[in-house]
């Protein structure tokens, strides 16, 4: 969650910084400011590292909030992918592997045969 919560900053900070480095499409559905869907993404992002840093003291609450902000992370990728494709779908990865690993759980304490 650290990692894809970073890349989601970084990711908001470049659309913040200078969108004009992104492709901007007119035949897609749906049309967004890339500064302020920079800033979504970069709020999204730092609420995910903190719940990422929440869930290696391994409360049950933060697993539980880290698979509804991957969610969340997921859509806005989706939602991103006329702007940065390979980098919205590197980031939706990402994502599905967070809310996999979160759901997963651990096998500490279990006895495994």
């Amino acid at each position: 969650m650290v990692f894809g919560g970073t890349m989601a900053i970084f990711e908001g900070i470049a659309a913040i910084a200078k969108d004009d480095i992104f492709v901007r499409t007119n035949d897609y559905v749906f049309r967004y400011s890339l500064t302020g869907w920079g800033w979504i993404h970069l709020i999204l992002g730092i609420v995910i590292v903190l719940a990422g840093v929440m869930v290696f003291t391994g409360a049950v609450w933060a697993r539980a909030v880290g698979v509804v902000l991957a969610g969340l992370a997921l859509i806005a990728n989706f939602l991103w992918l006329p702007y940065y494709p390979f980098w919205a779908i590197t980031l939706i990865a990402v994502n599905i592997f967070i809310i996999w690993a979160l759901c997963a759980g651990t096998l500490r304490g279990r006895d495994v045969v």
